[in-house]
């Protein structure tokens, strides 16, 4: 046996927490690596829980089996059970966890690239907080002088049908039905109970894309060729809407009937809104449609991350019904039970896919309108967004510092006439100029990217100044680079 110090192993092997769990480069992720965090995160758990099982699930990355493998044996090897799900969505690994009373160990990287991957972890009442990583990050652990996992244990098919049934039981039966919606596969963890829910619910549901390569969606910087190849199957197949999600699963991707990706803010709105949530927390990031609708009591407005969103939601004063949370990628909290014509769904406060999709698509259903019908009675704030990859997470913040400080030299570097009235410095820079348009910069969480969201009266003008930021902040990091 050796003693590994979790802060250490941080540091020396480049797997570190981001804004929702472990992420790191598959090749630093070695069995060693995955064993040690997974057996500080069980250490944690049994200061203040008692349970004998573990939930433990992956995506469907090349890597994950043999991550999910070395995580299952340091649960062995902490003498307690693993509950093997298999590959199936981080909710539904997620609800299990919360039905049986256990903690859970998801592997999964999400959207990130291919070549990384990472672990979620959660508690027996939900996703771990941010106390909980600095306890993990804290934690001394004995671990084998080499973790040799065993072979996988047998699949437990509870979670996925619970997660399915969830969503079939609450909805209308048949609200879909007359709906020909496309589904587009990739390599989603989601792609199969997704398709399942939509035509349990009466869809008739055609797969698009299906593919055992990993493809990285990101659902908040969605690609020039998804945005075509959406529209494009939209004109040949004469869709109501296309439905899609990143690969473990928690952030929708969704169009309208045009085959037009929607922004996940505005799917979460829509959400929120058919399940008449009163109270709601988003990341500071979100489109400020959000306040202007006028549907909701109240607003809180955290730093990017569930756990900042989850930890708004339980500080509600009013937390008794109708409390939720989204995120700007889509992806839905539900944080109290919410009733809609006489069926319950009860809380489920982590990202989740399949429920806005699906009430949006309800939403259109009932109203006998069409999904863009649904999104042109909202406010008109238009959001759009993009990265800088491979930008060192330390330039990024320097350059913010920077602009924070001064933010006429932002000014200066846009060379646009911009003049700012307001700095929110609540998750990264963001700006709003006197003209009511929104610039907002972060580094990731996740990865060495940097961040760009823009909010104004119009798309194309949302786009052109995400665009023109990018290539201006492109140009002053290759002058740093000099």
């Amino acid at each position: 046996m050796e003693k590994v110090k979790i802060q250490q192993l941080m540091d020396t092997s480049g797997v570190a927490f981001g804004t929702s769990g472990t992420r790191g480069l598959v090749a630093d992720m070695t069995d060693d690596v995955c064993a040690a965090y997974v057996t500080a995160f069980l250490a944690v758990m049994l200061r203040s829980f008692q349970f004998k099982r573990i939930a433990l699930g992956m995506d469907l990355r090349p890597s994950s089996p043999a991550i999910a493998a070395a995580c299952a044996q340091a649960i062995h090897d902490a003498g307690l059970q693993v509950d093997f799900c298999g590959a199936l969505p981080t909710p539904a690994l997620a609800l299990h966890a919360l039905q049986q009373g256990i903690p859970a160990v998801m592997v999964t990287g999400s959207h990130i690239p291919f070549d990384r991957n990472g672990i979620k972890f959660y508690r027996p009442d939900g996703e771990i907080s941010k106390t909980d990583e600095l306890a993990i990050a804290a934690s001394d652990v004995q671990l084998a002088s080499q973790v040799t996992p065993d072979a996988l244990p047998a699949i437990d098919t509870r979670a996925m049908t619970a997660y399915e049934q969830r969503y079939v039981d609450f909805f209308p039966a048949g609200i879909l039905t007359g709906l020909r919606l496309g589904v587009y596969e990739h390599s989603s963890v989601a792609r199969d109970p997704l398709r399942r829910i939509l035509e349990k619910l009466g869809a008739e549901v055609v797969s698009l894309g299906r593919t055992d390569v990993f493809v990285p969606i990101d659902t908040e910087a969605v690609s020039a060729e998804d945005a075509a190849r959406g529209r494009a199957w939209s004109a040949e197949y004469g869709f109501d809407a296309l439905i899609s999600t990143d690969g473990d699963g928690d952030r929708p991707l969704m169009s309208d009937e045009h085959g037009n990706w929607l922004r996940g803010d505005i799917v979460g709105l829509l959400c929120a809104r058919y399940l008449e949530v009163k109270h709601l927390a988003v990341p500071v990031s979100c489109n400020t449609a959000i306040e202007q609708c006028g549907f909701f009591e109240s607003v809180i407005r955290t730093r990017i991350g569930s756990p900042y969103v989850i930890a708004a939601m339980q500080n509600f004063e009013d937390n008794s019904s109708a409390i939720a949370g989204f995120e700007a990628n889509g992806g839905f909290l539900l944080g109290s039970p919410i009733m809609h014509e006489g069926k319950a769904l009860l809380p489920l406060p982590t990202r989740d896919a399949i429920l806005p999709a699906l009430a949006v698509l309800a939403a259109a259903r009932e109203a006998g309108i069409a999904v863009s019908t649904l999104v042109k009675a909202l406010p008109a704030r238009y959001t759009a967004s993009d990265r800088l990859q491979n930008i060192p997470t330390s330039t990024s913040k320097h350059l913010l510092d920077t602009w924070a400080a001064q933010p006429a030299l932002f000014c200066e570097m846009m060379n646009q006439g911009y003049k700012i009235s307001q700095v929110d410095l609540t998750d990264g820079l963001r700006m709003t100029l006197d003209s009511q348009d929104i610039i907002h910069l972060r580094p990731s969480g996740n990865a060495p990217e940097l961040r760009c969201y823009c909010e104004a009266a119009t798309p194309e003008s949302a786009e052109l100044m995400t665009q023109m930021v990018l290539a201006r902040i492109a140009q002053e990091v290759s002058l740093i680079k000099d």
